[in-house]
């Protein structure tokens, strides 16, 4: 189960991983990040809904293989679920997770790289599957106008978590979550974009799964995402205060 592992740069890698009713796709997602790990590094799991089928997978594959770790998540949501398996990651470099996709085997190579540049976060391009992993769309970036930068990722996000990675020095800036964030993966980027530099690797390093299950991407009103988006001006401009 764990593979052959890659010899890093003596950086720790965590990967942080919110699960919630997970058990159809989870080990899928597991055997493809475990064989990029190296022996030092972990991948942290809250689980969000204890007590079923995805707390048996997660422990069988903790009880395997001494990296990855099983901790309860705070039955709040994705976002605090994310933040619980953030504060639990003890890495250098934070990789984000969800349950659902499958990272290529290139992933955490070419990430690593950027953030041993100097990158603060690093955001990279992913093919998108529907439920059986059939790619319906080679390039998320160009499918959605993926863009850098504080003002466009304001208007119209591109900090999409499952294609995140950030040096954990940021955790100092970006926690604890403000408890009105439209989503995590936002103001991860908007902080990290404010505090240093975020790089973008214009190639797939993921299949990024849609299906009926997925917990984000629902349709969403006019009013609601200037809602958001005031919100989100609100936690920005607060927590750069202190930045």
């Amino acid at each position: 189960m764990t593979g052959e592992l890659i010899a890093m740069n003596g950086k720790k890698i965590s990967v942080a991983l919110a699960a919630y009713k997970g058990e159809k796709y989870l080990s899928r997602q597991l055997d493809s990040i475990l064989p990029q790990l190296g022996g030092g590094d972990e991948i942290i799991i809250s689980d969000d809904l204890p007590g079923g089928e995805t707390q048996k997978i997660s422990e069988f594959y903790a009880d395997a293989d001494r990296r990855v770790k099983y901790t309860e998540g705070p039955g709040r949501g994705v976002i605090k679920n994310f933040e619980n398996a953030i504060i639990h990651c003890t890495g250098d470099y934070i990789f984000l997770c969800d349950q659902d996709d499958v990272w290529l085997p290139q992933k955490v190579q070419r990430v690593t790289e950027k953030l041993d540049g100097g990158a603060l976060a690093v955001l990279h391009d992913a093919q998108i599957g529907d439920e059986d992993l059939n790619i319906t769309e080679n390039s998320f970036f160009k499918a959605h106008g993926t863009k850098p930068g504080v003002t466009a990722n304001i208007i119209r996000n591109s900090y999409i978590g499952c294609c995140m990675a950030f040096d954990a020095r940021l955790k100092e800036y970006i926690l604890p979550f403000p408890d009105d964030l439209p989503m995590h993966d936002q103001w991860i980027g908007l902080i990290a974009s404010v505090k240093g530099r975020v790089e973008m690797i214009d190639e797939p390093l993921i299949i990024y799964r849609r299906h009926g299950g997925t917990v984000t991407g629902g349709s969403t009103s006019a009013a609601q995402k200037l809602r958001w988006r005031a919100a989100i001006i609100k936690d920005v401009l607060a927590r750069r205060s202190k930045i």
